[in-house]
This record gives structure tokens, sequence and C-alpha cells, in this order.
């Protein structure tokens, strides 16, 4: 019975602790991602005390919360916080806890130094107690570490395995690193207080069932929050914390120079980048994407009857009601010459044509020749869920069916 009771306790920890960790991360931008960070930092000595001294007996076995529940929920915030940011954020943590236990067995080891006296009778300092909660932490912290650089490579790589899947992604790599956590830490406590393979066993259990629970939890957080997993990256990884964040000043960059410099959309080069990321995003969550190519009716003829300068004018005008007319999270490219594409994530075939039918209308109202005459676009459209899963074959059927706009009549939309 008083198994059962701890088991429920245990649950009711780890949910509490999920909701104030997620909750304070989800309001990273209001209050900064600093209240998130320290509180990592707080919890790591209560874990890592609770892991050496506090023990609870569950049906299965003997097993600390500190370790089960509370280690196991920092490594999977840990991989929360870069599936939401970036690398460059979640080195933080990791550096300042390595650094604060540095810190914490040096200023151990001058105190041992101190004469003290018994100002509060009955009570002295325990400095045996601080080496020891100090070397535990600092094993832990260096055990962290390499978690971390673990679990943020095996997230990414099995990102091919579970392309549709985000829980299995968390959930193998918990097991996997929370396993090779466990015989570390465990072989720590072996040697300073000679803990029971019991307490490696029950640990190791509750462990499992642990990334179990946040795998889940983390899931469907990240489901209600709309918020995508980061897609796989190809490129190996030497230095995890360098390459990734390699990666964000590059995005960074490329933000800034991969734009068309008449119309200052995003160019073609940046399409390239982009649309593959948007589209595994997209496939990993089983939602639709919508590939539109839009172009100009009839562009020539303003060129050669009103000159280049007013072609590009009309160009301008163009890429600007695009933008005007597109939600938040579609993204405008100018593909070449008078086409752009428009890329809608997370939207139907049908509400893809209804979009695409609102971008013609909008050019065809707003946007006039010198002459005064309506400029009008044809568009060709083809979408995830029918047409295929790369960019390639996304943009060799938007095309045919932008031809057969053309085809018809143009000034109109083809989705099929």
């Amino acid at each position: 019975m008083m198994g059962t009771e701890n088991l429920i306790l245990l649950l009711i920890e780890a949910g509490f602790y999920f909701v104030f960790m997620v909750g304070i991360l989800h309001l990273r931008h209001q209050l900064g991602i600093g209240v998130f960070v320290a509180a990592l930092g707080v919890m790591h000595f209560l874990e890592t005390y609770l892991a050496a001294v506090f023990y609870v007996e569950l049906p299965f076995g003997i097993i600390s919360p500190g370790s089960s529940v509370l280690f196991s929920g920092k490594l999977m915030m840990i991989l929360l916080l870069y599936v939401k940011e970036d690398a460059a954020v979640v080195r933080a943590p990791i550096y300042g806890l390595l650094a604060g236990n540095f810190l914490t067995v040096g200023l151990g080891f001058l105190l041992r130094h101190h004469q003290t006296v018994s100002a509060v009778p009955g009570r002295l300092a325990d400095l045996a107690f601080i080496d020891e909660m100090g070397w535990l932490m600092l094993w832990g912290t260096t055990l962290l570490y390499i978690d971390s650089l673990a679990i943020i490579l095996l997230y990414e790589r099995l990102g091919r395995v579970f392309k549709h899947s985000t829980a299995m992604r968390f959930f193998v790599s918990g097991v996997v690193v929370l396993t090779f956590d466990q015989i570390g830490f465990f072989a720590a406590l072996h040697f300073l207080n000679g803990a029971p393979i019991e307490v490696f066993w029950g640990g190791w259990l509750a462990k499992m069932m642990a990334a179990c629970a946040y795998a889940v939890l983390i899931t469907i957080y990240l489901s209600y929050s709309r918020i995508s997993a980061i897609p796989v990256s190809p490129r190996p990884i030497s230095d995890i914390f360098a390459d990734l964040t390699f990666r964000e000043r590059y995005e960074d960059l490329l933000d800034r120079s991969g734009r068309d410099a008449l119309t200052g959309v995003y160019d073609r080069s940046r399409l390239e980048f982009e649309a593959p990321r948007m589209l595994s995003a997209m496939l990993v969550d089983g939602k639709p994407l919508a590939l539109m190519i839009i172009d100009a009716d009839h562009f020539k003829d303003v060129n050669d009857r009103f000159g280049h300068l007013a072609g590009d004018g009309v160009l301008r005008d163009i890429a600007a009601c695009l933008q005007r007319t597109v939600r938040g999270n579609d993204k405008v490219f100018r593909f070449g010459g008078e086409e752009f594409v428009v890329i809608c994530e997370n939207i139907t075939p049908d509400a893809g044509a209804e979009r695409a039918e609102a971008l013609r209308r909008a050019v065809e109202t707003e946007i006039h020749r010198p002459d005064g005459a309506p400029v009008t676009v044809s568009i060709g459209i083809a979408n995830s869920y029918n047409d295929g899963t790369t960019l390639n074959a996304l943009l060799s059927t938007a095309d045919a069916r932008l031809y057969a706009a053309k085809n018809a009549g143009r000034n109109r939309v083809i989705f099929s």
C-alpha cells in the first residue's frame, strides 16, 4: 500500500514539475529566458541531495525522486528548450551549472580551513557533507553535459526513423540517455555512499517511466502550442553546441541576405533552403503544406510598352500586395522573372485554393499598369496531401498547373 501511495505522489510531483517549468518556458518572451534557466539551476542542489540520501519504496523497487523525477524532468526540459529555441540558448544553463558546481567544490575546500565556533547551540557545520555534495553535484553536472549533447544529437537523428511521431523521438531519446545517466550516477553513489544494486534497478525503471510520461506531456504541449519540432539536420555534428549554434547564425545571416534586391521578398536561394525545412516540419506533425507558383499575366507587354522601370514597379507592387494578403506565417519568394512562390503551412487543398483565389483577386483589384489597366496573375497550386512530399515534386506539380491556368485564359487558379 505504501508503495502505491509513493507512486501516486511521484506522478503528482512529475506533473507539478512539468506544468511549472513549461509554464515559465512558455512565458519566456514576457519574463525572459533567465527565469527558466535560473529555475533549472536552483533545482540542481535538491536533485543531487535527494538522489544521494532520499529514497522511497515503490511496487517495483527503491528509487529517489531527485534522480527519477527531477533529474529526468530537467534533461527533458533541456531537450524541449532546444526544440523551442536553439543550441546557443541550451548551452547557457549547462555551462552555468558546471561552473557553479566547480565553484562549490572550490569554496568547500577553502571553507575547511576556517576555525569554526558554535554560535548556535547544538549546530555545527558539516563540511564533510558539503564536500560530498559538491563532488556529487560536479559529477552529476558533468554527466548532464554529456547527456545533453547525446539527447539533442539522438533526437535529431531519430527524426529520420520516426518521421511522423514527435512523441517517439522524445521517448527513445530519453530512454537511451537516461539509461546511460543511471549507470554513470549510480557508479558515483555506490563509490561514495555504498548504494546497493537495488537502487540502480529501481531507479532505472523509474526513469524509463519518467521518460514515457514526459514524452507524452511534451508532445501534448507542442501540439497545443502549435510549435513544430526542429527538422532533422543532415549535416554531421562534431562539436554539437558549436555546430548547432552555427545554424542559428547562418539563418540570421540568411534572413538578411537571402532577399530579392528588387522586391524585398525572399529570393530563390532562400526558397531552396527554407522550403524543405517547412515541408519536413509539416510532415513530422502530419499537417499539409501548400505551394503556389504565381505568374504575372502578359508581363512582357508591360516591359515592351512602358519600359523595364515600369515593369520593375509592377513587380514591386505585386510582391507588396502578396505580402499584405498572406497570413503571418506564410512566406513569399521571388522565383525568377515575373514568377513568385507562396508557401502556406497547415492548409488543406480546398483552403489553399481559397487562399490563392484571395491573392488573385487582391492583385487584380489593387495593382494597375501605367495605363490604368489591372494587372492579373495566374496561379498553380500543389499540396503535400496529394501531390508529393518533396520540394521538387510540389514545384513540378504547381508549375504544370500554372501553365494549365495560362492555357485556359489566364487570371485564374488551378489546384487539381
